[in-house]
């Protein structure tokens, strides 16, 4: 049929999906048990919410071609997922899934103290005191030890961290 004889208006636009935390290329989508916990239960709330659906063909055509989307970024998370398990014991260094407390010793935060845990893109929530393993604050943390200083360098002041604590 020529485009002539069709409505502007049957004309359905595509539903918008907001993208998923992002992960560098190359960097495995590392994730805490907690975190691939809240993968597997946003999963059960969307595919919930996609049989809940209601309203007339065309609002419930859209609401499930939008959970169709989120629910295939999602799923693409949970297969790519790999836990990383907590090492027993106490840690010696500030790896994956430890919640790390430090100091700023040099600076305008000179003095201020911050607990984080180190935990995978979609867990990180700076509310909640997780901050992704990817962002630069971690990745400065990352292998040192009690007592050891992290340089941050935010825009161009140089910040150092000195871990005081690792759990």
């Amino acid at each position: 049929m020529s485009r002539g004889f069709v409505k502007e208006d049957d004309q359905e636009e595509a539903p918008f999906i907001p993208p998923r935390a992002a992960l560098p290329d190359g960097v495995a989508n590392h994730v805490t048990p907690r975190g691939l916990q809240l993968l597997l239960d946003e999963r059960t709330t969307l595919e919930t919410e996609r049989a809940a659906a209601t309203g007339s063909d065309d609002e419930r055509r859209r609401q499930h071609a939008e959970l169709d989307g989120r629910l295939a970024l999602l799923n693409e998370r949970i297969v790519t997922a790999h836990v990383v398990e907590p090492l027993p014991g106490k840690a010696a260094e500030v790896r994956f899934g430890n919640t790390v407390t430090f100091e700023h010793t040099v600076g305008r935060l000179k003095g201020k103290q911050l607990t984080f845990t180190i935990v995978g893109v979609d867990e990180a929530n700076i509310k909640e005191g997780r901050i992704a393993f990817t962002a630069p604050l971690a990745r400065a943390l990352i292998g040192k030890r009690k007592g050891g200083v992290a340089e941050l360098r935010l825009g161009a002041e140089l910040q150092k961290l000195k871990v005081l604590a690792i759990a």
